[in-house]
């Protein structure tokens, strides 16, 4: 079967999550701090070559996840080829990437904020931690206001800046968001998304991008479609 285009529409935000290559035991590769560093600065710079703003950030053993809002429809694919190519570098290794990243589009004021949970849930998810704002290799304590790395190329989404007047609002609100986490079903909704690189919104607003999108922004019906059975006079 052949393989849809990257879907992309103007002004939106994007989910994407490119999972690293595992050896024969199920381990990824061996990202050491100065590597992972290293890994931020490439970030950073490929955000502003390609212009790609970046709202949140997680670094696992197991992938680079990121919430971003691109300028254009090539943005993001240039940043994770940048990323991956300087990371194969590094490691001195062939592709660093297990196939393609995977990515959906999000409905702001809906789906941004519990698709950046997500994100920074992910290391809980891996096992790697009990709570998202103790693994430092992601953007969870720059939200809430616990310190961590809050690098400059950070980009807050309107989203979170809708959540208070002042940076403390906005910290205590999205830390209480963060520790409560998303509903099983939210996840599964951003999970399957994503699986299937489909928009993720409500009907109107899956309706509103698909004239502008890149392609069809959710799964066709399945089956054959339905013969016009012609009357008979």
């Amino acid at each position: 079967m052949a393989r849809l285009p990257r879907l992309y529409a103007p002004g939106l935000t994007q989910l994407v999550i490119a999972e690293l290559v595992k050896d024969a035991k199920g381990h990824g590769p061996d990202l050491s701090p100065a590597t992972i560093k290293d890994m931020l600065q490439w970030i950073g710079e490929a955000s502003r070559t390609h212009h790609v703003a970046i709202n949140g950030w997680v670094i696992t053993p197991g992938s680079i996840a990121l919430l971003a809002t691109p300028a254009d429809s090539r943005g993001i694919s240039k940043l994770i080829q940048t990323i991956g190519r300087n990371l194969a570098s590094r490691l001195k290794a062939g592709s660093v990437f297990s196939g393609r990243y995977h990515s959906t589009l999000l409905e702001s004021a809906s789906w941004v904020l519990p698709a950046l949970v997500w994100l920074e849930w992910l290391p809980v998810r891996e096992g790697l931690t009990q709570d998202p704002e103790n693994w430092m290799w992601s953007s969870a304590c720059a939200h809430t206001g616990l310190g961590g790395l809050n690098h400059f190329w950070l980009e807050q989404h309107v989203d979170y800046w809708a959540l208070g007047n002042t940076p403390f609002d906005r910290q205590a609100r999205y830390r209480a968001i963060l520790q409560e986490g998303n509903s099983l079903n939210n996840d599964q909704k951003i999970s399957s998304s994503l699986r299937g690189q489909w928009a993720l919104g409500s009907d109107s607003f899956l309706a509103s991008i698909s004239d502008f999108a890149s392609r069809r922004v959710r799964p066709g019906l399945r089956g054959r479609p339905k013969k016009l059975v012609e009357s008979v006079h």
